[in-house]
């Protein structure tokens, strides 16, 4: 099986999840006897050509210059173009390609037009849509705009993948899928990035971010509305009237920054509150580590992977009822939900975490558990390469 597989992120170009999925999906398909070219923008770096396993390798595209950076939908054009062109010549080098696999809206033109250069059944993986992030308003041109690449990707594509049932609903109704089209595969975790700091001593590294006598109550991800943050910065003195001990530390950047660490100023709280800005993957893995527990205030979660970070870590989950986190969350089984866009009922979950220790390892345990035995790499790979080979299949049984 031999796939050629599309991406607009791939490490060190990190911005959301895709991402992650993308470089942990890759070697693991890989492992199962697939071999997987990947084509992504060379946007932050990286070696032109790569080879991740014997038979897994990435090509990094360089992006189109004089290009207007602040004409996004005209970067992501022009980019594809080049993507296409790179597609072109892995397949005049390598021949054959079974499946063509793109990952969102952002490689669709060149998804699609290598699909019906070379006639190969393409799968698309929506991990999110502009509907679901706009809150379904699609008010402005660049919405409007995404939302049709969307819908012509999912047209184009012979299966379509969802990260969680959630998506699925979400792609049946704003983009029109029939719902026979649809296969859900979540996504994963990587338990070694973790296991890996358990038993350190990481006090030396812990200093940095609270006092010892601190608890530290640990957040993720871009700093944009629909992750809830400002929900959390409003739930900080009810959690502090009554655990006053607690450190907020918040990791990751984005537009609202400045306006959150201004909140928590105002409400007199700012000392409580460390905004670290964009911190490496292994900075991030060691809080979770250390996390006495990780919060997650979003109003949108297509799928909720830094819930499962957590879990991987062992830090107890408080996350808010939406998306896919109520699939992966069984509450006060495996985390605790709290009503979205609440920093009241935000503030109680956290609360409950800290001050019922013994529910608190329970929920830990069960997490983990969950962890290793649903959301591996080695199962969704799987779970993916049966997608490919149905495909595969079923293509055979047509004359196109």
């Amino acid at each position: 099986m031999r796939v050629l597989m599309l991406s607009w992120e791939y490490p060190p170009h990190n911005i959301g999840g895709l991402g992650k999925h993308v470089a942990e999906l890759v070697p693991h398909l890989s492992s199962l006897g697939a071999e997987v070219h990947l084509l992504t923008p060379r946007l932050r770096g990286g070696y032109e050509v790569e080879e991740i396993t014997a038979s897994s390798v990435i090509h990094r595209v360089e992006p189109p210059t004089g290009v207007d950076a602040a004409d996004f939908f005209g970067v992501v054009q022009r980019t594809n173009v080049s993507l296409e062109v790179a597609g072109r010549r892995l397949f005049e080098q390598f021949g054959h390609f079974d499946i063509i696999h793109g990952h969102d809206w952002l490689v669709a033109y060149a998804s699609i037009a290598l699909k019906h250069a070379y006639k190969t059944p393409l799968v698309a993986t929506i991990h999110a849509t502009e509907y679901g992030r706009s809150g379904g308003r699609l008010a402005g041109e660049l919405q409007r705009a995404i939302h049709s690449v969307e819908w012509w990707l999912t047209y184009e594509a012979w299966r379509v993948i969802t990260c969680s049932r959630f998506m699925r609903d979400e792609v049946i109704q704003a983009l029109q899928v029939p719902p026979d089209k649809i296969d859900v595969i979540p996504n994963g975790v990587d338990r070694s990035r973790f296991e890996r700091w358990f038993g350190v001593d990481l006090t030396e590294f812990r200093a940095r971010f609270a006092h010892p006598s601190e608890r530290i109550v640990f957040g993720v991800g871009r700093l944009v509305w629909e992750k809830g943050y400002q929900d959390l910065v409003a739930a900080g003195p009810a959690v502090l009237a009554k655990a006053p001990d607690v450190k907020f530390v918040v990791a990751g950047s984005g537009p609202m920054l400045d306006s959150l660490r201004a909140r928590a100023e105002s409400l007199g709280i700012g000392p409580k509150f460390y905004f670290t800005g964009f911190i490496p993957d292994e900075d991030r893995d060691r809080l979770f580590v250390l996390a006495d527990a990780a919060v997650f205030p979003s109003h949108y979660e297509p799928f909720g992977i830094v819930a499962l970070e957590a879990m991987a870590a062992r830090a107890p989950v408080v996350a808010t009822d939406v998306g896919g986190f109520r699939e992966i969350i069984t509450n006060h089984e495996t985390g605790i939900l709290v009503q979205p866009g609440n920093p009241e009922s935000l503030a109680w979950g956290i609360l409950h975490t800290l001050t019922h220790p013994e529910w608190t390892r329970q929920r830990v345990e069960n997490a983990y558990r969950l962890v290793t035995e649903r959301y591996n790499w080695g199962r969704i790979a799987g779970e993916t390469l049966q997608v490919y080979r149905r495909v595969v299949a079923e293509r055979k049984a047509t004359a196109w």
